[in-house]
């Protein structure tokens, strides 16, 4: 318990940094890239403005980040509904923080076992 505790303060404090010093594009990508490792989906049923509460910004900069994601070729968004395309292009243009906080809680409570290519777990790889 005092594991999980530790990593959850540590991504609290890493979380609370990265809105201080990042940008919105940047802070969408990483929260995404974290949704998507608890979910182990690419597929992400979320809202703009569940987004935008997540993210504590307005809905209208959650719309132009996913725009210029979506430009990219990085994520697919339709009304509702968010597929990530490209995981190494969405981790390059997340910020540093996701991989920071990805490696405590591997290390805190064990490395869980992710394809490499996808950064999807194995069990989702395999179930499909």
């Amino acid at each position: 318990m005092l594991r999980y505790t530790q990593a959850l303060i540590a991504q609290i404090s890493q979380t609370a940094a990265c809105n201080r010093l990042h940008v919105l594009e940047q802070r969408l990508a990483r929260w995404l890239l974290e949704v998507q490792d608890r979910v182990e989906s690419n597929e992400l049923p979320l809202t703009q403005e569940f987004i935008a509460a997540m993210l504590g910004v307005r809905r209208a900069g959650v719309t132009q980040a996913a725009q210029k994601l979506q430009e990219s070729g990085i994520i697919s968004y339709n009304r509702g509904h968010i597929k990530i395309l490209n995981q190494q292009r969405l981790e390059a243009a997340s910020c540093e923080c996701f991989r920071t906080v990805r490696d405590q809680y591997d290390q805190l409570l064990g490395k869980k076992p992710r394809d490499s290519a996808s950064g999807l777990c194995c069990k989702q790889r395999t179930e499909g």
